[in-house]
């Protein structure tokens, strides 16, 4: 009898610390997960500052050549604003849907913006061929594609993490520990899927 009993306390010791490692084992890939979701986006954040920091550049650039279009540029310049605000809202915590949704609407009003600026800057030939100009143009279409690749790799990232996050038996670990779902960065309106024009 006593045999017996120490066989189903071993077998039962054994079975919970099978369970308690397999719980670890979840616990640490959904924080894994997480923390390269939130790399991730840091990736994002960097591009998008350099975006930002070409905008003032660009502003200066034709603001001498559209002086009527005075409209134009003050929209960029408060689109960059709303933009750049809300991105370090994110950037201080990519795991808020809401901060990211936020960007997301932001990001598609500056895009938009840009785009009407080009609009106008096409109808400037002496801007067109200015040299300032001409740099602006390749360093934001070298930023726009940056932007691009590095919004891929954080949607990979979050798909990755809610994917194991909603799987079972993972969501098990994962309501009990509260992971929350990770919000992906999505162009809202399908006219704000284009990048902004800025070839000459």
């Amino acid at each position: 009898m006593e045999v017996l009993s120490f066989i189903i306390l071993g077998g039962l010791f054994l079975f919970v610390v099978i369970v308690f490692l397999w719980v670890i084992g979840i616990y640490n890939g959904l924080i894994t997960k997480r923390n390269r979701y939130k790399n991730a986006f840091s990736q994002i954040d960097v591009q998008l500052k350099r975006r930002y920091d070409l905008i003032p550049n660009l502003v200066e650039t034709v603001k001498g050549y559209l002086t009527h279009e005075r409209e134009t540029l003050e929209a960029v310049i408060n689109a960059r604003n709303q933009a750049q605000g809300a991105a370090g809202k994110a950037a201080a915590d990519p795991s808020d849907p809401q901060a990211i949704q936020k960007l997301n609407r932001a990001e598609g009003e500056l895009t938009g913006a840009l785009n009407r600026l080009m609009v106008v800057v096409e109808q400037y030939p002496d801007l067109k061929a200015n040299q300032n100009m001409l740099a602006l143009q390749e360093e934001l279409t070298s930023t726009e594609n940056k932007v691009a690749f590095s919004r891929q790799a954080y949607n990979d990232s979050v798909m990755d993490y809610n994917t194991s996050r909603e799987v079972f038996p993972s969501n098990l670990v994962s309501g009990i520990f509260n992971f929350g779902a990770a919000t992906l960065f999505e162009v809202e309106n399908e006219s704000e899927r284009q990048a902004p024009k800025v070839t000459f």
